[in-house]
């Protein structure tokens, strides 16, 4: 057998692994807790002195923190808008978070510090097996953006199904 078919059975088996583990029962409530690597691409405008605004999007891959489970190896795409007077940063924004079975996570989410890591989500709505969750959670930043708009944010959910 060559290699390339080798590495394509090998390929469909974990596929089929992969959504038989990602399509398993959610509990009725309980705490998702799962960080995402993004890339981040923005604008940033000096609107007067010591006034700053910005606006852009986020994009990534998310990883449960356990491994498996929700919110594992789906994507993540968020847009934010921001300001800051040079004491405080408001951040805003709205995320859609995935399953590898493509079940995804909507939520509303709000950060503010003087270095705007750290917030909130709340959860807005879902699809598939997050059909009808609420909830929310905090997030925040590890570190700043990397040398080419990478970025690394640790999240939690406390959600309840109906």
């Amino acid at each position: 057998m060559t290699n390339k078919i080798k590495a394509c059975l090998t390929g469909f088996f974990l596929a089929m692994l992969t959504g038989a583990v990602a399509a398993q029962e959610l509990p009725r409530s309980g705490s998702i807790k799962w960080h995402t690597g993004w890339r981040l691409a923005g604008e940033t405008l000096d609107v007067a002195e010591g006034h700053v605004q910005g606006h852009g999007s986020v994009v990534g891959t998310s990883f449960n923190d356990s491994g498996s489970g929700p919110l594992h190896l789906g994507p993540a795409e968020c847009v934010y808008t921001f300001y800051s007077n040079g004491e405080k940063v408001t951040d805003k924004g709205y995320c859609a978070f995935g399953d590898a079975d493509g079940d995804r996570i909507f939520t509303d989410w709000t950060g503010n510090g003087k270095d705007g890591t750290s917030g909130v989500n709340v959860i807005v709505g879902g699809t598939g097996k997050y059909e009808g969750i609420t909830g929310k959670g905090p997030w925040f930043n590890s570190g700043g953006t990397g040398k080419n708009g990478g970025w690394k944010t640790f999240q939690r959910l406390d959600y309840r199904l109906p």
